[in-house]
């Protein structure tokens, strides 16, 4: 498995994630459901975000053209990481959920744009070895952390 299925496969499990928080979004009862919610997905979207990103600064590296789309993508991680910030801050029970939805809205569009404009650059620069070796360091990543969880 290469890098880029693997941030594939590891969006297609944030967006089954998405679509739970939002079947569950009706029944919460409290502003401290939504926080917890939003501090679970600052985590994990932050983890990610910071694959990427370094991924991404090493592939982008060698091609001048495509460094607005790293910037880009640099904006949205942040972005993604105040927005759940500000969602946390927030003492109504209404707006806390319904920005909890848009910043899910957010989520997705970032991730539709990476698999369609950013990863096919990746693919195109970095030869198929490398793509090969970081999947295999993505992979070895997950792995250390359920040794050290059981």
């Amino acid at each position: 498995m290469d890098i880029i299925d693997a941030l594939v496969i590891e969006h297609q499990v944030f967006l089954i994630l998405f679509d739970e928080i939002e079947q569950m979004l009706p029944r919460l009862k409290t502003v401290g459901e939504v926080r917890a919610i939003c501090r679970l997905l600052a985590g994990l979207l932050h983890n990610h975000g910071d694959e990427e990103t370094n991924l991404i600064y090493i592939a982008l590296d060698h091609v001048l053209l495509e460094r607005h789309q790293l910037t880009r993508l640099n904006h949205d991680h942040h972005e993604l990481d105040a927005v759940l910030k500000q969602v946390e801050a927030v003492e109504d029970f209404g707006e806390a959920r319904r920005q909890l939805k848009a910043t899910l809205a957010m989520a997705r569009a970032h991730f539709s744009d990476e698999e369609r404009n950013v990863f096919p650059v990746i693919e195109r620069v970095l030869r198929r070895e490398t793509l090969v070796e970081l999947g295999t360091a993505w992979k070895g990543r997950y792995q250390l952390a359920h040794s050290v969880a059981n």
